[in-house]
C-alpha cells in the first residue's frame, strides 16, 4: 500500500466516525447522600437531622430512632405520632436481632360487630373517622421499652429536640402546607375543640411557622415521667376526656394496661442475602419472605427492570401472597398463624406452579393456599445506622392521613384510626381495599393486622441494607420492589428508591401503576395478557440505607415526599 492510499484510508475512517451519529451515553445513575459511618433517613429533613445529631453525641442507632420518632410526631403530623403505633426491627453490630411490636390494640369495650348496624351492615366511615376509630396508642411505650433495653444517652436528651421544635416552631414546606389545607375541613368536623395547630384562617402556605405548644407540654411530661407521662396522669386524663366528648371507648384501664412486646423477627434467605423483618401482627415480614421465595428461581436480572415479563411475574406472585394474607394472618396472641409453614420455600414455589408466563391469572381463581400446618395511606418509615454498625428499621403510623382527624384537646396530638385495619366484617374491604377474615376479626385487646414491613438485610453475614416505607397495602410490594431493584437490577440505594413502582394485592384484580411506570406498548402488552391497569398517584415513600462495597453508606430518601437523609 502506497503512502497516498494509506492517507486516503485513514481519512475515510476519520470521516466515517465523525459523520456517524453520536452513540448515546448511559444516563448517570442517581446517587443519594454518601456518608462514612452513620445515617438517618426519614420523611422530614428536620427529623433526620435530629437523629443524626443524637448519633454525633455518641448515641447508638436505637437512641437516634427514639429521637427521630418523637421529632416526626412534631414536624410530620400526618403520620408521625405519639397517638399511633408501629414496629421496630433491630440488628446489632454483632448480628443479633430483635423486634418491638408497639402496634395499637383494640380497647377493652371493643367487639366484632361494633361498626355494624342492626342489620349487620357496615356503617360507613365509623371505623375511619372520629373517636370510635381509635385503637389504644402504642408508640410511647414502644420507645420506652426500646430505651430501657438498648438506650445509652439520657432519656431527656432524646426528647428535648422534639420539645424545642414544638415549642419554638418550625417552617412548613409547601407539601406540608398543602396537606394541612386539604384536611382542614375534616379536622374542624372531627373536633369539638378546634385544633391549635391544624387550622388556620386563610390557610397555610410554605414558610409559615407552626407552633405546637400543647404537644410540647405533653412531650415534657413524657421526658420527665417516661411511660407514666403518657399512659397516666394529666395526658391520660386528657385522652379519656377527649374520648368522652366524642363517644369513644378508650379508658384509663386501656391506657394503663397497654404494653409493647418484644418479638422474634422473621428471617429467611434469598440467594446469599439474609432477610430480617417483622412478624405478625405485621403481615409485612411474612408476605415479603413469601414474595421473594416465589420469584427467587426466576431469572429476574435477565428479565430486566419493570419490563413486561418482570411486572407480570411479580404481579402473579403478589396476587397469591395477598390471598394468603387475607386468610392466614392476624395477631398471634389471639389466632394460630401458620407462620413457619407460610415461609417454607417449597410451599411458595408450589403456589407458583399455576403461573403462566403468557397470561394473567384471574384473582377469582386464586384463593388462599393450604400450608401444611404442624399443629396508609399515611404511615411513615425511617432507617438508622450508627458508626458501630447497629441498625434500626422503624415503620410507624396513624393509619389514614392525620389518623381519625381528632386532636386530644389540651395535649396537642392526633389519634389514630387503626381500628379500620381489623376485618370490621369478614370479607369486607378496609380503606385500602384489603380483604380480611376471621383471623383479623375485632376482639378486645387484640392487635389489628398491619402491612408495615420494616426490614434489615445482611449480605454474607454483614449489614447490607435497612429499608421500609409507608403506603398502606402497598407497603409490602414497595419494599419488595426496592429490594429487587438493588439485588437483581444492580441499582444503588437512591436509584432503587426513586424508581417507578407498581402494585397488585389480589383484590381488586388490578395492577396499580405510577404515571411513569409503563409506556403505551408495555401497557398494551400487559392488557393483552389479561391484566387490568389503573394509573394512580405516588406509591409509597421508601427511606433506606445501603452499605456500599467501600463500606460507606448511601441514603435513599424518597423524592415523592420531603424525605431527607442526614449523617456523617
Amino acid at each position: 500500500m502506497t503512502y497516498r492510499y494509506f492517507i486516503i484510508l485513514l481519512t475515510s475512517i476519520f470521516l466515517l466516525f465523525s459523520c456517524s451519529p453520536e452513540i448515546p451515553k448511559e444516563a448517570p445513575k442517581e446517587i443519594g447522600l454518601i456518608t462514612d459511618s452513620a445515617m438517618v433517613v426519614s420523611a422530614h429533613p428536620l427529623a433526620s437531622q435530629v437523629g443524626a445529631d443524637i448519633l454525633k453525641k455518641g448515641g447508638n442507632a436505637i437512641d437516634a430512632a427514639i429521637a427521630t420518632q418523637f421529632a416526626l410526631a412534631v414536624v410530620y403530623p400526618a403520620a408521625g405520632n405519639i397517638g399511633g403505633g408501629g414496629f421496630m426491627v433491630i440488628r446489632q453490630q454483632d448480628g443479633t436481632t430483635d423486634a418491638i411490636d408497639f402496634r395499637e390494640k383494640a380497647p377493652l369495650q371493643a367487639h366484632r360487630d361494633m361498626y355494624l348496624n342492626d342489620n349487620k351492615e357496615v356503617v360507613e366511615n365509623l371505623s375511619t373517622k372520629g373517636h370510635l376509630a381509635a385503637g389504644v396508642p402504642g408508640s410511647v411505650d414502644g420507645m420506652v421499652k426500646a430505651y430501657e433495653k438498648y438506650g445509652t444517652l439520657d432519656w431527656e436528651d432524646l426528647l428535648q429536640p422534639s420539645i424545642d421544635l414544638a415549642d419554638q416552631g418550625f417552617k412548613l414546606t409547601e407539601r406540608e402546607a398543602n396537606g394541612l389545607n386539604r384536611y382542614q375541613d375534616k379536622h374542624i368536623d372531627a373536633n369539638s375543640i378546634t385544633p391549635e395547630f391544624l387550622v388556620k384562617e386563610g390557610g397555610w402556605k410554605a414558610g409559615d411557622i407552626i407552633y405546637m405548644k400543647d404537644l410540647a407540654r405533653t412531650l415534657e411530661r413524657i421526658r420527665d415521667n417516661g411511660r407514666e407521662g403518657f399512659y397516666a396522669g394529666e395526658t391520660a386524663k386528657l385522652m379519656v376526656e377527649e374520648m368522652q366528648r366524642g363517644n369513644g371507648i378508650i379508658s384509663l384501664d386501656d391506657l394503663s394496661a397497654y404494653q409493647a412486646k418484644f418479638r422474634l423477627p422473621v428471617t429467611s434467605d434469598y440467594d446469599n442475602y439474609k432477610i430480617i423483618s417483622m412478624p405478625p401482627p405485621s403481615s409485612g415480614g411474612v408476605a415479603l419472605v413469601q414474595l421473594l421465595q416465589s420469584v427467587e428461581d426466576f431469572a429476574l436480572e435477565g428479565m430486566g427492570h419493570n419490563t413486561v415479563p418482570t411486572i407480570h411475574l411479580m404481579t402473579e406472585a403478589e396476587r397469591r401472597v395477598y390471598a394468603d394474607r387475607a386468610t392466614h394472618l392476624g395477631d398471634m396472641d389471639f389466632y394460630s398463624v401458620p407462620l413457619q409453614e407460610l415461609m417454607q420455600k417449597n410451599y411458595n414455589v408450589a403456589r407458583m406452579q399455576s403461573f403462566n408466563p403468557d397470561k394473567a391469572t384471574n384473582s377469582r381463581d386464586i384463593s388462599a393456599g393450604k400450608p401444611a400446618i404442624a399443629e396508609s395511606t399515611e404511615t411513615t418509615h425511617f432507617s438508622v445506622v450508627d458508626p458501630k454498625g447497629n441498625a434500626v428499621s422503624v415503620t410507624t403510623t396513624l393509619n389514614g392521613g392525620y389518623g381519625n382527624k381528632v386532636v386530644v384537646a389540651g395535649a396537642g396530638f392526633l389519634l389514630n384510626n387503626e381500628m379500620d385495619d381489623f376485618s370490621i366484617k369478614p370479607g369486607y374491604p378496609n380503606m385500602f381495599g384489603l380483604i380480611g377474615g376471621e383471623a383479623n376479626a375485632i376482639e378486645a385487646e387484640k392487635r389489628m393486622l398491619s402491612s408495615m414491613t420494616p426490614t434489615i438485610i445482611e449480605k454474607d453475614g454483614q449489614l447490607f441494607m435497612v429499608v421500609g416505607t409507608p403506603g398502606g397495602s402497598t407497603i409490602i410490594t414497595s419494599v419488595f420492589q426496592t429490594i429487587l431493584n438493588v439485588l437483581e437490577h444492580d441499582m444503588g440505594m437512591q436509584e432503587a428508591v426513586s424508581a417507578a413502582r407498581f402494585h397488585h394485592q389480589w383484590r381488586p384484580d388490578t395492577i396499580f401503576v405510577e404515571s411513569n411506570t409503563l409506556d403505551s406498548i408495555q401497557r398494551q402488552s400487559l392488557e393483552a395478557m389479561g391484566h387490568t391497569i389503573v394509573q394512580r398517584g405516588n406509591i409509597g415513600r421508601v427511606d433506606a440505607i445501603l452499605v456500599r462495597e467501600d463500606g460507606k453508606l448511601e441514603g435513599g430518601a424518597d423524592p415523592r415526599g420531603d424525605d431527607a437523609a442526614a449523617g456523617f
